[in-house]
């Protein structure tokens, strides 16, 4: 006999089998034992949270003949029938592969039948955010006013892609990401019952790995057991599996960062190179300590938030304490951004090369978290003696060959430019300087990112400039499209016609000049100001 994955024989045949939606479970068994049934349902979540199980079973449970307190019997001829697949009453339809408007045609014409047995015709359409528009388009009759015997149920990850005609005529309901505890409660239950020998911290490691969906656990488990077969299956046995790293090397490499060591921490990443582990996994898994450091020093009781041994919390605790959170946050956000460049990347190994060399030299960056590092670390350094004032240095002819000292003078920045602008132009400046994050907020997610870190001068009378700090930023934040975007949207919103233009700021150009209109200087000075047109 074939074998059969653990995620398929273990799917959940009656409701109190469904682990983690308790909140839908409820209610989808109240609706049986009330018979207030609706006529279409949209499930949405994550992978592997339940959707297309539950759908089965409350499939089976409207058509079963002796229902047991809302679930289905599984005994009786039309459960039978239906989980054997032979049944004409339940059909399962993949959107991903079905979406054209003559799928859904197929359906207006079956819906016009009752089912010869049962009570219900159910439709479950899976991945329903891949039909076309025209398909869409063609479901929506059918499913606000189908006949009495017939149930939808439309189940989607990206129910953000659902036309809301759709969601409008459907009882939605959101399927949660299954806790850490639940997940490794149910893999316990399995393991017991597969006769299958595991540590507990290494069922634990799988639990977490799989992000909420107990569908990714099964398999990953399915996949360890199968590498280890007749073995215990130990916590180390686990991370060689799925090619994950061990807490002891985080801490390791989190230390090189904050003393500098960038080649050690090169040297640690070529280890786990040649030990064949993933990147990507060794780069979410990274975040995760971060974000654990972070709580540690952030939260008031961030101890009972972690679940770990008290020997990896005691090392938690110390290397909380080499660094700030504002740092911290500056690591997580830099590997953030790798997290997403890594997927596609033909070479991993170096852009997680590169992010380290990042967290250990904020020189590197020109953000406002890696400036504010920097300066924490002048602070520091000067707390400590480093500079010295060059008049407070003996004078006197150094010995031959004896090693001078260098000091260092610390020049102070000069402070920020004024510059006088008309009370109009100053007016707009300061409208839309305010209002700036807001209005790119509201810009499409393919523009948002683009306008990181800009700054909004005055360039003429009704017309503003948009400096750029970054090359790649500039050439996608000054397209025409782009700008007259920007402008048509300030119009409808504040009502305000201004006229946009960009351009990139210069090598060590400052971008914190002060405007003051020309009124409120002379009110200041109590003089007349003249203006002198610039001459070309």
């Amino acid at each position: 006999m074939s074998y059969t994955a653990l995620y398929r024989k273990w799917r959940p045949a009656t409701f109190d089998e469904v682990k983690g939606q308790d909140h839908i479970v409820t209610t989808l068994r109240n609706q049986m034992l009330s018979g207030r049934i609706g006529h279409a349902y949209l499930f949405c979540g994550t992978r592997g949270t339940g959707k297309t199980s539950i759908a089965k079973i409350f499939a089976r449970a409207v058509n079963c003949e002796h229902p047991v307190n809302g679930s289905p019997c599984n005994q009786c001829p039309s459960c039978r029938s239906i989980l054997e697949g032979s049944s004409m009453n339940v059909v399962e339809i993949d959107a991903a592969s079905n979406n054209g408007v003559e799928n859904i045609r197929e359906i207006r014409e079956q819906v016009q039948y009752p089912p010869t047995d049962g009570t219900y015709r159910v439709y479950i359409i899976d991945e329903v955010h891949m039909l076309s528009i025209g398909a869409f388009n063609a479901l929506l009759k059918t499913l606000e006013e189908p006949p009495s015997y017939v149930i939808f149920i439309l189940a989607t990850t990206e129910v953000h892609k659902i036309p809301i005609t759709i969601l409008s005529r459907c009882q939605r309901y959101d399927f949660k990401r299954i806790s850490l505890e639940t997940i490794a409660g149910r893999l316990k239950e399995l393991t017991d019952a597969e006769h299958i020998d595991i540590e507990e911290k290494a069922l634990r490691y799988v639990a977490k790995a799989a992000d909420g969906s107990m569908r990714d656990a099964l398999s990953l488990l399915d996949q360890c057991a199968a590498f280890h077969f007749g073995q215990t299956l130990t916590y180390d046995n686990v991370l060689d599996v799925l090619g994950a790293v061990d807490t002891s090397v985080f801490s390791r490499m989190f230390r090189a960062v904050c003393e500098k060591r960038t080649r050690d921490c090169i040297a640690e990443l070529e280890e786990l190179v040649i030990q064949g582990r993933e990147m990507g996994q060794f780069v979410t898994d990274f975040i995760w300590y971060m974000r654990n450091l972070l709580l540690l020093q952030s939260a008031e009781d961030g101890e009972s938030l972690l679940d770990m041994s008290e020997e990896n919390l005691r090392q938690l605790k110390e290397d909380a304490k080499l660094t700030n959170s504002d740092t911290l946050m500056r690591y997580i956000r830099i590997f953030s951004d790798l997290s997403n460049q890594i997927r596609f990347a033909a070479q991993k190994r170096v852009l997680v090369e590169v992010a380290f060399i990042k967290l250990a030299n904020p020189v590197m960056e020109t953000n406002l978290d890696s400036i504010l590092q920097r300066l924490t670390q002048l602070e520091n350094q000067a707390a400590e003696g480093a500079f010295a004032k060059r008049e407070d240095v003996p004078a006197g002819p150094s010995m031959p060959g004896a090693a001078a000292e260098e000091t260092v003078s610390v020049k102070a920045a000069p402070p920020p430019e004024k510059v006088a602008i008309s009370q109009a132009q100053m007016e707009d400046l300061t409208l839309i300087r305010n209002e700036w994050g807001k209005i790119v907020r509201e810009m499409g997610m393919s523009i948002r990112p683009s306008f990181r870190d800009t700054v909004v001068e005055p360039s003429g009378d009704s017309c503003l400039c948009i400096v750029f700090t970054n090359a790649s930023n500039y050439a996608i934040g000054s397209r025409p499209s782009v700008l007259g975007e920007l402008e048509r949207h300030i119009e409808a919103v504040y009502g305000k016609k201004l006229y946009l233009k960009a351009r990139l700021s210069g090598t060590g150009e400052r971008l914190d000049t002060i405007y003051v209109s020309e009124e409120e200087l002379r009110n200041k000075i109590n003089m007349d100001i003249t203006i002198e047109d610039e001459i070309d």
